[in-house]
C-alpha cells in the first residue's frame, strides 16, 4: 500500500465545517444522534459538500439543523487529523429561532460558555474550543477582497 493513498472523499466526509454561533450571550449547541459524538453536545456543523467553501458549508448546516441563520465572521480554529480536518469559524447570528431538525441533533440548548464548560456530555473537541472561546482568543477575520475571477460562493481569504 502507498504512503501516498489519499482518503476516500467520494461524500466529503473528511471535511467539515461548524460554527459558534452566541444568541443572547448563550452559545448554540445541539444534542447529536449517531456517530462518536452520540447523545453528546456539540457546536452546529457538518459536512462541506463538493465545491462548496467551508463558510458555506457552517451556514447552510446550521441552518439546516437549528433554524437559524447566522453569516461566518471569523475562521477561529482548525482541527487536522491525518485523514480529515474540520473548520470552526465564529457567526454572526441574523435571524431565526433555534429548533432541533430532529434527526441530526436531537435537542438544541443555548448555554453560557461556563454553563457548557462543566458539562459532562460537551465532546472534548468543543470543549477546547469553548476554553479558547471563553478568554477571548482572536481567530482570523474574514477580509471582504473576493478575487476578480470568483463570487463570495466560491471565494474565502481570512487573516489579511
Amino acid at each position: 500500500m502507498s504512503l501516498l493513498k489519499k482518503p476516500k472523499v467520494d461524500n466529503n466526509k473528511c471535511f467539515t465545517a461548524c460554527g459558534i454561533v452566541e444568541i443572547e450571550n448563550k452559545i448554540l449547541l445541539v444534542r447529536h444522534t449517531y456517530g462518536t459524538a452520540k447523545n453528546r453536545i456539540l457546536l452546529p456543523g457538518g459536512y462541506v459538500k463538493a465545491n462548496e467553501l467551508p463558510t458555506k458549508a457552517a451556514e447552510r448546516e446550521i441552518l439546516e439543523e437549528t433554524g437559524i441563520v447566522c453569516k461566518t465572521k471569523q475562521l477561529y480554529s482548525m482541527q487536522f487529523k491525518a485523514e480529515q480536518w474540520c473548520a470552526v469559524f465564529t457567526m454572526d447570528y441574523i435571524s431565526g429561532e433555534p429548533q432541533s431538525d430532529g434527526y441530526e441533533n436531537s435537542e438544541i440548548l443555548l448555554l453560557t460558555v461556563d454553563e457548557a464548560l462543566v458539562r459532562d456530555d460537551l465532546t472534548n473537541m468543543s470543549r477546547e474550543i469553548l476554553k479558547a472561546y471563553k478568554l477571548n482568543v482572536n481567530g482570523l477575520k474574514k477580509s471582504d477582497y473576493i478575487a476578480k475571477s470568483c463570487t463570495e460562493n466560491d471565494y474565502a481569504i481570512f487573516g489579511v
